[in-house]
């Protein structure tokens, strides 16, 4: 009995040593950051100097800044990206299942951008939408279109920077996508034939229950990274467009912590970013608990 005491204890200890570089890591890099940010949001400090404790007049201060507001409605209203990218990636999905030439040519050439840098693919589409000699100009005039300066322009800034983002991140979404078709047993839909069902009802009654999964683990990642979107509008329009208006949330963060040198007030922001995160998160697993009892 004492030797396999022994062997037991001996198990627990390399046990947890194996566990114990994650557990570090999560406290060192994640919760001590967390907390840290915290009490910083309760301060002012500019990062150099000592923390002055002021309680909540940053988020007092939040509540009144009319440039939030704005970087929140625009962080929120690019998010229209993200139905229409899963819309699009399903179509293109469903495309690529019905088993035609070349599927494997078309998967990579979707998933090319995904696997890019954001920071190149950025700059790429900067070139791409310049008034003057762009690519997107010149298409344009190819039908006697006269195109704007896309990231010059308050009204086409933001739907310059969603079409982007949909480009990125389709090739992501496709394959999830086609993941999930391929794995649907082809005996429900010629069940569904027998029965005189059409396409869309095929659609309706199959393919979209058995998609769903992938859907709602899509939006749930795709307004997480969404309201934290950042890399492109700070190369792309690196004072936040005209009238600010294609600046993010976390573009604003950045501004006011290392431009302003205002960490306080930008740790107050973060706090405020990520319980609204969390908030949203919360929502759509209910919602998603929801629809799926409905669906049973």
């Amino acid at each position: 009995m004492k030797t396999k005491s022994h062997l037991y204890r001996g198990e627990h200890i390399h046990g947890l040593l194996y566990v114990l570089p994650p557990v570090l890591g999560l406290l060192l890099f994640t919760l001590f950051p967390v907390l840290y940010a915290i009490y910083g949001s309760f301060t002012t400090w500019d990062g150099l100097g000592g923390m002055v404790f002021i309680g909540t007049e940053n988020y007092r201060d939040i509540l009144s800044d009319e440039l939030f507001y704005k970087a929140m409605f625009n962080t929120v209203f690019m998010m229209i990206g993200i139905p229409i990218g899963l819309v699009l990636a399903l179509l293109i999905a469903m495309a690529l299942n019905r088993g035609i030439k070349g599927t494997t040519t078309f998967r990579v050439i979707y998933y090319i951008p995904v696997i890019s840098s954001l920071a190149a693919i950025s700059i790429l589409w900067q070139w791409a939408y310049n008034g003057d000699y762009g690519l997107v100009n010149q298409f344009l005039g190819l039908f006697g279109i006269d195109g704007p300066n896309w990231l010059a322009n308050k009204g086409t800034v933001k739907p310059a920077l969603i079409i982007m983002a949909v480009w990125k991140g389709l090739g992501y979404s496709m394959l999830l996508y086609l993941a999930a078709l391929q794995s649907v047993s082809r005996t429900y839909y010629e069940a569904a034939e027998l029965d005189g069902a059409n396409g869309i009802q095929k659609f309706w009654h199959i393919t979209w229950p058995m998609v769903q999964p992938v859907t709602f683990f899509m939006v749930v990642t795709g307004v997480i990274g969404g309201f934290q979107i950042f890399t492109e509008m700070n190369i792309m329009t690196p004072t936040g467009g005209p009238e600010y208006a294609s600046a993010s949330v976390v573009f604003y963060i950045w501004q006011k912590a290392f431009g302003d040198l205002q960490l306080g007030y930008a740790s107050a922001m973060s706090i405020i970013l990520g319980i609204f995160i969390f908030i949203v998160t919360l929502i759509q697993f209910k919602w998603n608990e929801r629809t799926s009892h409905d669906l049973d």
